[in-house]
């Protein structure tokens, strides 16, 4: 039921930013004031680590649990996210500080100091969360004077005692816990603008047997004896007992809170961005201008001197584009086909545009989270009218009269594909236990979005876009197809293709690396106003590079543009595929079998993604220059 409610409130949020409601804070991510004495509830998020890419709830390990574990409403996003926001046991009093609080004491049988040890191991991270601010760890540059924050705290540590070879797992049983507050000195009531720890390793002791009350000699607060290091650890072995304790202390900052969100923003070497986003645009724009500047005078100058001929013999002696005017608008082979994926790229196009601008005018914030992959599953289903409104019409033109068919193959096929590939993935997220498995809930509401919503709505689009008047050629088409020339070898199909597609990416391969940062290594991702950018860029050069190999194809008296429009620009798809295996093996350290099945197969759809937004674009600009260049010259 939670998770219903957190997707119909998603639905009328949506609606909401349509119709521009007047609001200032969005819902869940108002600011909240505290006064001194009020509980804090520290909430406890999934288990990560960027070796496996697996992530587990954080009662899968046996940590110290309340007596009920509420689970917080989670939207669609969240959930695919694999995030599981449950209640813990951590609960603080505003400013009030406290020290050597023990949380419980555990025993370890085999099963669970193994569990404790394989995720030592992977590196698995601990990630908490405090008035929607996620749990950071600070950690001081060497080199510069500055500090980065990581997310969470790892669950312990792999070492050796000194004189020993022998290696042995610790874990972080004790946190030192930083909350930082912003006061507000009229009301003297105060906003939480920090969430910080640092984990320790600390094998405690106690006289006596064990109650209640119970003091530890290790920490003590009575006798001013508090955990500053790890230099007694506590070890990770069968029969072994751990004691779990926490510290809580409050400092006063200056920051505000609408800006305590900007530490978490700048993990990365932001420098580094600016001038690799700077470099990349100036090197685009120049090409761009180059080829503009190419083609619009090589252009002027062909239509110019199309237009002088005026004797019958000028007109035999014609060479270039002009002489394939008869089958330039040929219907291709598999045109019904091409219809679907001008469609699909469509859909896809109008989700990516508006997303980017919800996110550039802030709705997308990290505070809100899972808004943005939410945000973009809503904006696919309502954008399938788009899709069936551009395939429906390509068809009409084509001479085509079963819209339904194409409807139908528009608004099943792309899903259909991606549906099987994320079923699978699914499938072996659920073998390994891991939180990241989408729930039979989720997947029947992903199911409902897609036949309930996104079918219909591309019936609708498709239906209204075969009413409307055919597209009309500027030239007729010959009932006889002329014969293509042999070509030369460097305007080969293939050869040409995958030319096509090395400037479009080229012109995000940049900023991709960012965005894989993020995804594969735990970070936020919040720079949309330069991935706005780099994606104006991207609509550019896929236009530019498409249109001036075609105008080459045509040129050489080849008019079976259609497909290869499509694919010119499409094939950059490739090079990113093959940019995402370069980072996996260059920059991750993932091992094992199901984790890099996961990556390869998450990177496949996007790749494929990619692959039918950048054909689009790069069929439509193509489509807008046949029909400009053959309406501008005299054909008789």
């Amino acid at each position: 039921m939670a998770f219903w409610r957190s997707l119909a409130f998603s639905v009328i949020l949506l609606l909401l930013f349509i119709h521009g409601a007047l609001c200032f804070y969005l819902p869940g991510v108002a600011p909240q004031d505290f006064q001194k004495g009020d509980l804090l509830q520290v909430k406890v998020n999934k288990l990560t680590s960027t070796k496996t890419q697996l992530p587990y709830t954080y009662y899968s390990l046996p940590f110290c649990s309340p007596e009920k574990i509420v689970d917080s409403a989670e939207n669609l996003g969240e959930v695919l996210r694999g995030d599981r926001i449950e209640n813990s046991r951590y609960v603080f009093k505003m400013r009030e500080p406290q020290m050597c609080n023990v949380v419980c004491k555990l025993t370890l049988d085999a099963k669970t100091a193994k569990e404790f040890k394989e995720k030592i191991d992977d590196e698995y991270r601990v990630n908490m969360i405090l008035d929607n601010l996620p749990l950071v760890v600070p950690i001081k540059r060497v080199d510069q004077d500055s500090t980065v924050y990581q997310l969470g705290y790892h669950v312990g540590l792999k070492g050796q005692y000194s004189g020993s070879k022998e290696e042995k797992y610790f874990i972080h049983n004790h946190l030192a816990f930083t909350v930082k507050y912003h006061r507000d000195t009229l009301t003297e009531s105060a906003r939480i603008v920090g969430f910080e720890v640092k984990p320790f390793s600390v094998k405690h002791e106690y006289e006596g047997k064990w109650d209640d009350k119970t003091r530890l000699t290790t920490c003590d607060p009575h006798a001013k004896h508090t955990v500053v290091n790890s230099n007694t650890p506590q070890e990770v072995e069968e029969n072994k007992e751990i004691v779990f304790t926490y510290d809580v202390e409050f400092q006063e900052s200056d920051v505000k809170w609408a800006s305590r969100w900007d530490a978490y923003l700048l993990m990365s070497d932001d420098q580094i961005h600016w001038f690799s986003i700077v470099n990349s645009l100036m090197i685009v724009l120049f090409l761009s201008g180059m080829v503009a500047m190419i083609m619009l005078r090589t252009l002027y100058r062909d239509i110019s001197k199309y237009n002088e001929l005026e004797t019958q013999e000028e007109a035999q002696e014609e060479t270039g584009w002009k002489l394939v005017h008869g089958d330039v608008f040929r219907p291709p082979n598999n045109s019904d086909l091409l219809c679907v994926y001008i469609g699909t790229g469509v859909q896809f196009f109008g989700m990516i545009l508006v997303t980017m601008i919800f996110a550039v005018l802030g709705f997308l914030s990290p505070s809100n989270r899972g808004g943005l992959m939410t945000a973009m599953l809503l904006l696919w289903v309502f954008m399938g009218i788009f899709a069936g409104y551009a395939s429906a019409r390509l068809y009409k033109m084509f001479k085509g009269s079963e819209w339904k068919k194409v409807a139908l193959r528009t608004a099943i096929m792309f899903p259909a594909i991606v549906s099987a590939i994320f079923f699978v993935l699914n499938a072996l997220i659920w073998g390994q236990k891991s939180s990241g498995a989408v729930p039979f809930g989720t997947m029947f509401a992903l199911i409902f979005l897609w036949f309930g919503i996104s079918v219909p709505l591309v019936f609708v689009g498709a239906y209204v876009g075969f009413k409307k008047p055919s597209i009309e050629n500027p030239v007729k088409t010959n009932k006889i197809p002329r014969q293509i020339p042999e070509q030369a070898w460097y305007m080969n199909p293939v050869f040409s293709v995958l030319i096509g597609g090395i400037l479009p990416f080229g012109a995000v391969f940049i900023e991709l690396f960012f965005i894989l940062t993020s995804i594969w290594l735990n970070q936020f991702y919040y720079i949309f106003g330069f991935l706005f950018l780099v994606f104006v860029i991207l609509i550019v050069t896929c236009a530019e590079i498409t249109v001036v190999l075609c105008y080459f194809q045509l040129c050489s008296e080849d008019y079976l543009w259609w497909w290869r429009s499509y694919l010119t620009s499409g094939s950059s798809a490739l090079y990113l595929f093959l940019y995402a295996t370069f980072y996996f093996f260059t920059k991750l350290e993932i091992t094992k079998l199901v984790s890099g099945l996961l990556y390869f197969g998450y990177m496949l759809i996007a790749s494929y993604a990619f692959f039918v937004v950048t054909g689009t674009i790069g069929f439509y600009a193509c489509f807008w220059f046949t029909r400009l260049i053959y309406s501008s010259v005299k054909i008789d």
